[in-house]
């Protein structure tokens, strides 16, 4: 079983990272001290789990979070910094610090390495998320000790959910639009007038209208989901959120 650490500061570690050309380092100091963080922490860069849930809501959420008094999330990873900064600028992920723990420092420190030779991996961090407050481990929630890769405690609704307990999650929200579409921004602007986040996917770089007409059965912009149902164009959107 992997120990929680709460109580306990959080290790001691210098990070290269690169940034532009130059190689710089930071410090835990320099991460934690006078802060409140979120940690994430998982097995790799690129990987499924990773990628597809574990990164993006943490950063679709980082608004919530900072809200609440949390002053920086941190992604943390036994990759090389090479590998971080492509995933970040993949992921478009711009509300994270990604910390790459190549030399699995951090990780060995936290008590959170495991081996995953059999999947090529080597050694690589356990999944788990904390909240640490100017460098002392508030609360950890560290996935079960089973097979495989479980994803069921350290994500940022739960992590959210320990922050805020009263604060209600708002459904998420997609607008497929077009560029110089002015009902597109007559939507994105009714849904930012409600103080609600959106997601917008732009046809012909997101996605194509054949995946537009596959999806809503539309052809026309903008189309809006929220919370997984079709709502319609931007005078349905209005006459939506006006009930």
């Amino acid at each position: 079983m992997f120990a929680a650490k709460e109580g306990q500061r959080i290790p001691q570690v210098t990070f290269p990272l690169r940034r532009g050309d130059s190689w710089v380092t930071v410090t835990s100091d320099e991460l934690f001290a006078g802060k409140t963080v979120i940690v994430f922490s998982l097995p790799g860069a690129f990987t499924p789990t990773c990628s597809s849930s574990h990164l993006p809501r943490y950063n679709e959420l980082f608004p919530v979070f900072k809200e609440h008094g949390i002053d920086d999330i941190l992604c943390v990873s036994v990759n090389d910094t090479f590998v971080m900064n492509a995933w970040k600028e993949s992921q478009e992920a711009d509300n994270i610090t990604f910390i790459p723990d190549g030399n699995g420092d951090f990780t060995q420190g936290m008590g959170m390495m495991v081996d995953k030779q059999d999947l090529g991996f080597g050694q690589r961090s356990w999944r788990y998320s904390m909240l640490v407050k100017d460098g002392v481990i508030d609360k950890m929630f560290i996935e079960p000790n089973e097979p495989g890769d479980p994803f069921k405690v350290s994500d940022a609704d739960t992590m959210l959910n320990y922050v805020a307990p009263e604060y209600k999650t708002q459904e998420s929200i997609t607008v497929f639009s077009k560029p110089g579409c002015p009902f597109c921004a007559k939507a994105k602007q009714l849904l930012i007038d409600s103080n609600l986040q959106y997601e917008e996917v732009v046809l012909g770089k997101d996605a194509t209208s054949v995946s537009l007409r596959a999806i809503t059965g539309r052809t026309t912009v903008p189309q809006i989901f929220i919370g997984g149902k079709h709502i319609g164009g931007s005078e349905e959107l209005e006459a939506f959120l006006q009930k």
